[in-house]
Formats: C-alpha cells, structure tokens, sequence
C-alpha cells in the first residue's frame, strides 16, 4: 500500500487494521504477523494479531517446590509428564520452596529478579529499599568510613577540631598586623 502526499508519494505507510486505514507517517511493524500499524494498533492485542506468541517463552511452574520449567520448544509433551519427569530427576526438592527475602533485619521483602539489587561492596543480595550502603549496614563500606589507625572517623576527628577552637576567630589578632581592631568585634560575616 502506497502512502504519503502529492508532494513526498513514499511517505509513511497506511494502517493494515481494516477499521482504520489511516495514514501514519511513523508506521510500527508488527513482528508477529509482519504487517504496518498506527500507533493506535501497534499492540498485539489491539490488532488481535495471530502470532502474538511466537517470542514468548512458555513455563509450568512445580507445585511442589515452585521451580519453573520451560515448555516453549516441546510442543509433542503433555505438561503433567514434563511436571513428573521433572519431580523424578531428583531435581525437586520441597525445601526449594521458601523464596528468599531481604536479610535486612524487620524487612520481609521477598527478592525477585525485578526487585533484587547486589551491593557492589558486599556483594549481598538486597530489596530496593536496602541498595544502598547506609541501608544495609555495610559491613565493608563502614570499615572504609574508619580511619586507618583506629583513631575514629575523619569528620570525628574535624568536629573534636572544631570544638577546641572555644569560638575563636580564624586569624590571630596579636602581634603580625598593625591594624587596630578593637577586641569586641565580631568576624566578618559571608552573605
């Protein structure tokens, strides 16, 4: 089917839905069925297309330990014997069955491929909540926090430094400096 205007003839393509038809200059391909659509019916669904499933990956799922099984290329067998070869390979074991959930203490969250991140420091397995060092209490991140030699943390060590000043001001106002300031002053201020 031909498209476009007057002027550019090659210009987008015409919706292949027979109740649409319309002139789309952004056509989707269908990688199913091969045919043009509007963004409109560009989705499997909306076009009812007959070989929506030909990427998909089918799996029947173990009652007894919840493991998944691929079925996708075995078209000849039965689900029920694919279900009791697996339950006889040994492979099945009820214990399987709890799914894992986040070691964060008080956090119930099971882990999934969707929600599960692994700490780059401590390589543990994590919910999103806890991806973050401070999170999980990281063992490895708070060891670099420490200061070598034991003497604590270095922003510690900067607040100790910073409360023995007593409130004196940042130049020493006796002896280099001629200029007169009275001692009652305050420092200057940044705004």
């Amino acid at each position: 089917m031909g498209g476009g205007t007057e002027a550019f003839p090659d210009l987008g393509q015409h919706c292949q839905n027979p109740d649409c038809n319309q002139l789309d200059f952004l056509p989707f391909k269908c990688d199913g069925c091969q045919k043009v659509f509007c963004v409109e019916h560009r989705s499997y669904k909306a076009h009812e297309c007959p070989k929506s499933d030909h990427n998909s990956r089918k799996v029947v799922v173990c009652e007894t330990c919840s493991m998944s099984i691929e079925t996708t290329g075995r078209d000849g067998e039965d689900e029920k014997a694919m279900l009791e070869k697996h339950e006889k390979s040994g492979n099945c074991d009820p214990k399987k069955k709890k799914k894992p959930t986040c070691p964060v203490r008080r956090c119930k969250e099971i882990l999934t491929f969707a929600n599960t991140s692994t700490c780059k420091t401590c390589q543990l397995k994590v919910c999103l909540k806890h991806r973050f060092p401070a999170d999980h209490v990281c063992k490895k991140a708070a060891a670099a926090a420490t200061v070598v030699e034991g003497k604590g943390r270095w922003n510690d060590r900067f607040l100790a430094a910073m409360a023995s000043r007593n409130g004196k001001d940042c130049g020493s106002k006796s002896g280099h400096g001629s200029a007169s300031t009275p001692s009652t002053s305050s420092s200057v201020k940044a705004y």
